[in-house]
């Protein structure tokens, strides 16, 4: 079973400098149909003005990927990294016992327009810990790369959830397939541009939520690029 969620159904906040899209219940948007889908927990799109930011706080128990579609997410944590995320990068961290961070755009004149992504994690407890890594746009041309995982195959990041996320960049022709088990689920995110999953036509924004299915097909795609994730039940 396939279905659609579309992008104006998300919540949505504006706090000035910070422009948010939730796909599921977050801080003041409560929905209780959509508080997550499998163990996926979080997707918000959120865009940071010029020189504004998340100032330092704290996380637990909680695997966060920050997905970077323009501008430059600037990371700092507790664990002492400091770090740019830009598009094409996969920023992973497990919260893990507990971490503090802060995340900033410090462009001028350039909003930062991310994803920001919680899965929960198969483990609690552990030590927080980092990860970034740069996945070139041709290998998601036509094709689902692999870019987290439980056990970072393929040269994904590692993440401590029963879950993998593959990102693809469909146009035109190009087709991408994912075979799927019937019992667990799969979400779709249209990051941007236009893509038919299952036949299903999608917009950026949209989402497709996906269960009992033994496949998911990318196709018709306009410029789209796409995120999907394979999720426990």
């Amino acid at each position: 079973m396939l279905t659609l969620r579309k992008s104006l159904e998300r919540g949505y906040a504006d706090h000035g400098w910070l422009k948010s899209f939730h796909s599921f219940s977050f801080a003041g948007y409560y929905d209780p149909k959509h508080m997550g889908w499998g163990n996926l927990r979080v997707i918000n799109e959120d865009r940071i003005a010029p020189g504004a930011g998340f100032g330092t706080h704290g996380h637990r128990d909680m695997e966060i990927i920050s997905y970077v579609m323009a501008g430059n997410l600037a990371h700092k944590d507790s664990m002492g990294n400091v770090r740019g995320i830009p598009p094409g990068d996969v920023q992973r961290m497990s919260a893990g016992s507990g971490v503090q961070h802060s995340e900033f755009n410090h462009a001028p004149n350039e909003t930062t327009h991310f994803l920001q992504i919680w899965i929960e994690p198969s483990v609690k407890g552990i030590a927080p810990c980092y990860e970034q890594k740069t996945f070139a746009q041709a290998e998601k041309r036509g094709a689902l790369r692999l870019v987290a995982s439980p056990d970072g195959a393929q040269g994904s990041v590692t993440i401590h959830a029963d879950a993998a996320l593959y990102a693809a960049l469909i146009d035109g022709s190009e087709r991408a397939s994912l075979a799927l088990d019937p019992a667990r689920k799969a979400y779709v995110f249209l990051v941007r541009g236009e893509v038919e999953v299952n036949g299903q036509k999608l917009s950026a924004g949209d989402a497709a939520l996906l269960e009992s299915e033994s496949q998911i097909t990318l196709s018709a795609g306009r410029d789209a690029e796409v995120l999907v994730f394979d999720l426990s039940a």
